[in-house]
């Protein structure tokens, strides 16, 4: 898994879903939902296009975060999938500034047509939920966390779907793990298998000796939950002050402590052409949780795509929006998620 810089300018805070007047906000937005659903119906529906996006809205004390609900016009008592999107600037779709192939929202119409809505979002500090931002140094992995929380409760108030699942893609895997706990089935795609401090170093085998030797002790040291205040200039950007304390959050997470934790049905799908994610890592996760389903799809990439071709190929695909993704991809999930 390639490491992406953390973005700036996020911001989280935990929602107290036990509080009641959070669960009236709450009751009150998906009613607000629902009517603007059926306006949202009339205008954007077709004999063709026989779905409807609406765009939904998890009010928190710092800002508010947006998401697109994909659904059949008119449906009741269907199964619903939160997606999470990975790491970095990738907004709800699967995007980020400088590649578009809109594996998320690909994804999300193929599920449609199996009859599962979906919501998919944009973490704090990305896309439309820009504002709800926050200087990294204040960030935590947890933040993110409690995010995703915030919309399964949104979703489950909703009394149209019949279950809940979360579909976690890449480092939205781990995000999805730790919020499952109040959902129904967790599905991971492509997510990491080792905690982040481990997968760093691992990435850092392919750099010169001389930038192993820096980069180590400053992993260990955040390892232990101890910042580092002097950082060489040239791996500063990596390991900046300001980023640290997110790092530490994040480095504390094993994902195969995690996924151990869920006494849901699991289902754990990787591609064999992944240049981020590997076979191994997905095996990990099944050997940690034995009760998962563990599926490998020949030839799917990280971003859902099959690629026979050589690396050029895998990664000239990230920019490809109109391509599709897995067939197989797909009819495992939905298998997954409408069997009884």
């Amino acid at each position: 898994m390639e490491f992406i810089p953390i973005q700036k300018n996020l911001y989280a805070i935990k929602l107290n879903l036990t509080d009641k007047l959070a669960e009236v906000k709450i009751f009150i937005q998906v009613l607000l939902l629902q009517l603007s659903a059926v306006c949202s119906t009339l205008a954007q529906t077709t004999d063709l296009n026989p779905f409807v996006e609406t765009e939904l809205i998890l009010h928190t004390r710092s800002g508010d975060l947006y998401g697109t609900q994909l659904a059949p016009a008119n449906f009741k008592k269907i199964p619903v999938a939160l997606i999470i999107a990975g790491s970095g600037p990738t907004d709800r779709d699967g995007n980020n500034p400088s590649m578009k192939n809109n594996s998320l929202k690909i994804l999300a119409s193929a599920l449609a047509n199996k009859g599962i809505a979906s919501l998919r979002y944009d973490k704090r500090g990305i896309a439309k939920s820009s504002p709800a931002g926050k200087s990294e140094a204040d960030l935590r992995f947890d933040d993110l966390v409690d995010d995703a929380r915030g919309w399964v409760a949104l979703l489950k108030a909703d009394k149209r779907f019949s279950k809940v699942i979360i579909i976690g893609h890449s480092e939205g895997s781990l995000i999805g793990m730790m919020a499952a706990k109040e959902t129904n089935q967790f599905i991971s795609l492509a997510g990491a298998g080792q905690s982040a401090d481990l997968i760093l170093k691992k990435q850092l085998m392919n750099q010169p000796p001389m930038i192993q030797k820096i980069c180590f002790p400053i992993i260990d040291s955040l390892k232990k939950e101890k910042t580092v205040d002097s950082v060489p200039k040239m791996i500063y950007s990596l390991f900046r002050p300001s980023v640290q304390p997110y790092m530490i959050s994040w480095f504390k997470h094993d994902p195969q402590t995690e996924i151990m934790k869920l006494n849901i049905p699991t289902l754990i799908v990787q591609g064999t052409n992944d240049i981020q994610v590997t076979v191994e890592d997905a095996k990990y996760l099944a050997e940690a949780n034995p009760k998962a389903k563990l599926v490998l799809i020949n030839n799917m990439n990280h971003i859902l795509r099959i690629i026979e071709g050589d690396r050029k190929a895998n990664i000239e695909s990230y920019t490809k929006g109109d391509a599709p993704i897995a067939t197989e991809l797909v009819e495992h999930i939905a298998d997954f998620i409408l069997r009884k």
